[in-house]
Parts: structure tokens; C-alpha cells; sequence
């Protein structure tokens, strides 16, 4: 059994465009805010932070080159997989940020969004 993979922009990632800033992904903060509010909870996901930078290889490996976009949800095979999820070839996942705190909370147990 595989678990569900979340592959996250890396909090204070540093964008050459704009030497000597620091920068948070809009859509991975409430993500990252979820998952600080339960840390136990975290255990039952791996969750990979990745570099601002292309290529980012965990999520080549994870999907392909094409979709390298953050953040995304890979889904395991613990848990059944929502009828709303994306395909590619054998692999499910979930891209849109509402989406993926929803199925944090149904899959993992973490608080709901209200």
C-alpha cells in the first residue's frame, strides 16, 4: 500500500527574479496551516517541500515534467480515491488548494475548512 503524497513549495523559497526576498506559495500556505494546526496527524502522508526551482525532480518522479505545478496531492492507494481526481496514467492527484485541505480532513483526519 502507498500512502498519499503531498508535494509542497518550500516556505521562504528565494525567487532569482527578486534577489534578496523571500517568498511563500499563496496556495500552499493554508496547506502548510493545516498541517501545523495537528502535527500528529502528519505521519499518515509523506510530504516532500520542494525547491522554488525547475525541475523539481520529487514531482517529475512523482507525475511528470508536464506537471511540476504546487501544490499537489499524490493519492495512495489507503484511502479510496475521489471521483474529482485528475489521472495520469495509473496516478491520481489533486491540484486545486480547497480540494486538497478537503481530502486532508476526510483522509487524514485533520479539522475541516468552515
Amino acid at each position: 500500500m502507498s500512502q498519499d503524497l503531498l508535494l509542497l513549495l518550500e516556505p521562504g523559497f528565494a525567487d532569482p527574479k527578486y534577489p534578496g526576498e523571500r517568498f511563500i506559495c499563496p496556495d500552499g500556505a493554508p496547506i502548510e496551516g493545516l498541517l501545523a494546526s495537528d502535527p500528529s496527524k502528519t505521519a499518515a502522508l509523506e510530504i516532500r517541500r520542494l525547491p522554488f526551482a525547475r525541475p523539481r525532480e520529487a514531482a517529475i518522479a512523482a507525475l511528470d515534467a508536464d506537471h511540476q505545478g504546487l501544490p499537489v496531492l499524490v493519492l495512495g492507494d489507503e484511502h479510496p480515491v475521489p471521483d474529482d481526481a485528475q489521472t495520469l496514467g495509473n496516478k491520481r492527484f489533486v491540484t486545486d488548494t480547497r480540494r486538497i485541505l478537503d481530502l486532508l480532513a476526510e483522509r487524514h483526519g485533520f479539522p475541516k475548512v468552515h
